[in-house]
């Protein structure tokens, strides 16, 4: 065990110089616990796992089934503050090790979790387990990296990090491969006029000679976010198919822990005595630029007490929640706000090719962002996200109201464009903060320094998709009881069988949704159904106001002789 994972066999040998190949295993690594960015894909399919084409009465809403993805990443950040000193002490090859079973087990207990229908086996397992795994795994093999690459810090957390931007570009189509593999349709009763239904407690059911059995309808709207092929409008017997999510899942989460497992294998530290080819070495530091100064390495408890440390976390917080929030709902997002406007654009498929082209734009802004950072600094950088980020995300409302008036496809691609600029600037961030920490606080501690960091992108993986998620829903519910006051009692107790007072009853059940009562809605009605999102995009645009102000107060820490540094940059007491 000491041979595979002690101490000494974290340390390349002395003649060992092929640092471009330790990328390999840090890329791959970053790859397998980054695939929970494409979670969107699993939390659309989770929310009709038991209606299939619709969503039942005991399916999960849209918020529970991607709290997950708040999980993960709430668990990420903690778990790597705990461990990081852990981390440092026994190295990067058993602490990968240990979140290659944390990650891959704790997918195998999600996919449990989804085939037994169980939120707390999900969440134990996917987010509590498979979060702690990604804690265990970010940091290693990014202070590995950076260790084999002092002249190129940015590029070298970049190529690393940009594996966590790549996770969602390999898990969407695999798992997407594999759900439709182990799909089961569900069995198709006819059309709704050919049964009397009846809502029980919310839950519509059939009579099916004399036996009443709980279905879900399924009309245009419904069908049309589907990737199937032959399902026809009308009723649905509930729990007879299978969407195949809980098989795919359990697939990739044995993938993951070979891979990771693996890599954890083959990383090492560079040896003591190594130096890049062509570097000039100085008492503290190596670089390639002349006339810069060292920066002293503080620790990760002096880090704490630091102005510069807050201002910069509150800025990686506000960032991040935007993105985190983003990617929590791409999918049905997608098909929510356009698929009503443009039907013969926006398909299931074309909503799965928005999340993947938000993933590159995660993946290309790691990449890009800490090339550009290596030549302008991150400092500046920084200034280009929180600066640029206000106008992309406050001008999206718009964008979708383009859309729906012109019916045309053109300020969509408008919309795309600005999401995967705004995707690209937190995946760049995520990519250049190692590196801004080392700027900041000395390249020794960075592994476990970053680790504290991470809290905040904790905290946004709850504020992101609970801020977005709760204003949705309070946009639907208002929607919802607007257009039911259109629509006559006679007509809603036909189609729904139950009374116009049992609305909200019904909207609890999953009975009714916006599309369905838009068929009943007299002509000419508008489809809220776009504006779902615009109150959230407007409170994220204000997120990244407060960025902008936070990142601005991020001052370069005082130079001054040991054991002075703190005292005069620590957080000032009352």
């Amino acid at each position: 065990f000491d041979r595979l994972f002690g101490i000494e066999s974290n340390i390349a040998t002395k003649e060992f110089k092929s640092r471009w190949l330790m990328a390999i295993p840090a890329f791959g690594t970053h790859m397998c616990i980054g695939s929970p960015w494409a979670w969107s894909i699993m939390a659309d399919v989770a929310t009709r796992e038991i209606g299939f084409v619709a969503p039942a009465a005991a399916d999960w809403s849209l918020m529970q089934a991607a709290f997950p993805l708040s999980m993960v990443f709430l668990l990420q950040g903690v778990s790597a503050s705990i461990v990081g000193k852990w981390q440092a002490r026994v190295g990067p090859r058993k602490a990968m090790a240990a979140a290659s079973i944390a990650f891959g087990g704790g997918l195998l207990i999600g996919s449990a979790g989804i085939y037994l229908h169980s939120l707390p086996l999900l969440y134990a397992g996917y987010g509590f387990l498979g979060g702690t795994g990604i804690g265990l795994a970010y940091t290693p093999p990014v202070q590995a990296l950076m260790q084999w690459f002092p002249d190129k810090k940015g590029i070298a957390s970049g190529l690393t990090i940009a594996g966590f931007g790549s996770g969602a570009l390999i898990f969407t189509p695999a798992v997407q491969y594999l759900m439709k593999k182990f799909a089961k349709l569900p069995t198709y009763l006819g059309p709704i006029d050919s049964y009397t239904t009846t809502a029980i407690d919310g839950k519509l059911f059939a009579n099916v000679s004399g036996q009443l059995i709980e279905v879900v309808s399924a009309g245009q709207s419904e069908l049309a976010k589907l990737s199937y092929t032959g399902l026809s409008e009308g009723l649905y017997v509930v729990g007879s198919g299978s969407t195949g999510a809980a098989e795919a899942l359990a697939i990739m989460g044995a993938s993951y822990f070979a891979i990771m497992l693996t890599s954890a294998l083959t990383i090492k530290r560079p040896h003591p005595s190594y130096v890049p080819e062509g570097m000039v070495v100085s008492s503290n530091t190596v670089d390639t630029k002349p006339a810069v100064a060292a920066v002293a390495d503080v620790s990760v408890d002096d880090a704490m007490k630091l102005n510069q440390f807050y201002f910069l976390g509150l800025s990686f917080f506000c960032l991040s929640t935007g993105g985190m929030g983003m990617f929590s709902v791409a999918k049905p997002m997608m098909n929510e706000v356009f698929s009503s406007v443009l039907p013969a654009i926006v398909t299931s498929a074309f909503a799965t090719n928005f999340l993947l082209m938000l993933s590159a734009g995660n993946l290309g802004g790691r990449l890009a962002w800490a090339s550009i950072s290596d030549i302008i600094g991150r400092r500046n950088t920084f200034y280009i996200f929180t600066l640029g980020s206000v106008p992309l995300y406050l001008a999206l409302p718009t964008i979708v109201e383009a859309v729906v008036t012109s019916g045309s496809a053109v300020p969509l691609y408008g919309f795309i464009g600005s999401t995967v600029v705004a995707i690209s600037m937190m995946g760049g961030v995520f990519a250049i903060l190692p590196a801004y920490e080392a700027d900041l606080f000395g390249t020794k501690n960075v592994g476990p320094i970053h680790g504290r960091m991470l809290l905040f992108s904790s905290a946004a993986s709850l504020a992101g998709p609970s801020l977005l998620l709760n204003l949705r829903a309070y946009s639907e519910y208002q929607a919802v009881h607007n257009l039911i006051s259109k629509i006559s009692p006679e007509k809603f107790q036909q189609t729904f069988g139950a009374p116009i007072e049992k609305a909200n009853e019904l909207l609890a059940a999953k009975s009714i949704s916006i599309g369905k009562l838009m068929v009943l809605a007299p002509q000419g009605t508008i489809d809220p159904t776009p504006h779902l999102y615009d109150t959230t995009m407007y409170a994220m645009g204000g997120l990244m106001a407060v960025a902008v102000i936070a990142h601005s107060l991020v001052k370069p820490i005082k130079q001054l002789p040991a054991g002075k540094v703190i005292e005069e940059n620590k957080v000032k007491k009352e």
